[in-house]
Parts: structure tokens; sequence; C-alpha cells
């Protein structure tokens, strides 16, 4: 049984279990890893004993956190991902076999990132039929097939023919497997990154139109490296990091020269 749940464990989880195992140094004297109050607890909590439930949950709060935290910024509010977490934990209190020869934590990891990856899979904000969400899944399998026999991915048309759906139905299920994005996501890891809701374009009034006359002239007034970090930071939505590299400085300095540009021009509109 214990190989059994030791191949259960992702990599990914592995790395949680790594991170939460205690210093050998005084794991003797930690109660939160002391084994055998764990295990009474975990006794009591399966006989039905609510406070030992609690207790269990609140003791593993930090081992909760540092499985969900690879799920954010997956459109689920951060609190709903920790009930999740719980949610999963419980259920690892409800499953746990003392015979399993492994500590609970370890059992506990692949719970709670299964049920917060199981409600990410069924319950995202667009709700999608499983006869859809199972077309989805075949049709990357047979996409990868194809890749790994030519090289080549089958065209949309293959595709349908293979499956014996339209190009329409095969768009629609492709379309539906992906996450949504939302407005206020970075388009970069800069500090200093532009949301997408930032660069989606409005409708331009008379003065904003003069705004972009006088910037195109303020711009061609700029030298050939100042032009070159403007075009690649604001119309090829390149990262400073990406610059940088472009540059060979680093990155703080791409910070700084992009900021002297700004005021540069800043400095332009003003004198008009």
């Amino acid at each position: 049984m214990e190989t059994k749940i030791n191949d259960n464990v992702t990599k990914e989880n592995k790395e949680v279990i790594q991170e939460n195992l205690p210093d050998a140094s005084v794991a003797k004297n930690d109660d939160l890893y002391n084994d055998e109050k764990t295990f009474a607890l975990i006794k009591r909590a399966k006989e039905g004993d609510e406070e030992a439930k609690t207790a269990l949950v609140n003791q593993n709060s930090p081992l909760i956190k540092s499985v969900i935290r690879y799920y954010r910024n997956k459109g689920v509010e951060y609190d709903d991902l920790f009930q999740l977490g719980c949610m999963g934990f419980i259920k690892a209190i409800k499953n746990f076999s003392f015979e399993f020869g492994v500590r609970f934590s370890t059992y506990a990891v692949p719970m709670i990132a299964g049920e917060v990856k199981r409600f990410l899979r069924d319950d995202g904000f667009i709700k999608v039929s499983r006869s859809t969400k199972t077309l989805s899944i075949k049709i990357n399998a047979y996409i990868e097939e194809c890749k790994k026999k030519s090289e080549n991915a089958p065209s949309l048309e293959e595709i349908a023919q293979h499956f014996g759906v339209t190009s329409y139905d095969i768009i629609f299920a492709m379309d539906a497997a992906k996450t949504p994005l939302s407005l206020y996501d970075k388009t970069g890891d800069d500090e200093g990154a532009l949301s997408l809701i930032d660069k989606i374009a409005a409708k331009c009034s008379t003065e904003e139109d003069i705004d972009k006359i006088v910037l195109k002239d303020l711009i061609k007034k700029l030298n050939d490296r100042e032009k070159l970090i403007i075009k690649l930071r604001y119309f090829k939505d390149k990262t400073q990091s990406d610059i940088a590299k472009v540059l060979k400085v680093s990155q703080v300095q791409v910070s700084r020269l992009e900021t002297k540009i700004i005021n540069k021009i800043k400095a332009g509109f003003e004198g008009n």
C-alpha cells in the first residue's frame, strides 16, 4: 500500500512535502510533527470527534496553504482555494489508514491538490459539458500522437474527419479547454508590468489624435538606443528583462533608462 501512495505523489507534491518536513533537530519536540499526537487526533476525528478534526485542520493549515499556492491566479479567490484545500484535507483524514506506513502529511498532500484540481477542471467560470471536455482531451491526445509520428500537427479538417464531427465542433472544444484571462492579469513579470486592461484600445478624440502626433515627433528626437527601448517595451510588449538581454545590460539599467526616456517625453509634452 505504501508503494501505491508514493506513486501518486507528483513532483509538485513532493516539493510541497519536502518544504513541510521539520528540521531534524526539533522534530522530536515539535507537536505539529509528532506522529503519535497526530495519529491520536486522526483516530478521534475518524470516530466523529469534530474538535479533533478542527485541531488537525488548524495545525496543518501551513501545509494546506503551501499546496494551494501552486493554484493561485487560476481565476479562484485565495479564500476559496483554502476552503477547497481544507475539504481535501478532511477527505484525507477520512480515508487515511494507519497501515499505510507513511506520515499523514505525505498522504494528505495529493488529496489536497486533487480536490483543488477537480474544482478547477469541473467548476471553472465557464461551464462546459463533460462531452465537450472529453472531446477536447481526445483532440489534444490525437494532435500529440500525430506530432510524434510525422512531427507535424494535423489540420483542422483532418482532426474533424478523424473524430467524425464538424470543424466548428473541433474549434469549440479546443477553445472551451482554454483558461479565461482576467483583464487585470499582468503582461510580464517586471514590477512595472502593465495589465491587459491597460492595453485595450479606446476610441480616440481629436485631442488624443493631436497627442499622438506630438508623441510621434518626440520619439523621433530620441537617440537610436532610446527608440529601441520604446519600440520593444511599448510596441513589442517586451519586459524589461527581455530588453536587458537585447542591450546586454542589467534589468535595473533598463528600468532607469526607461524612466529617463519617459521623463524626457513628458517634458516634451509640457513644452508643447
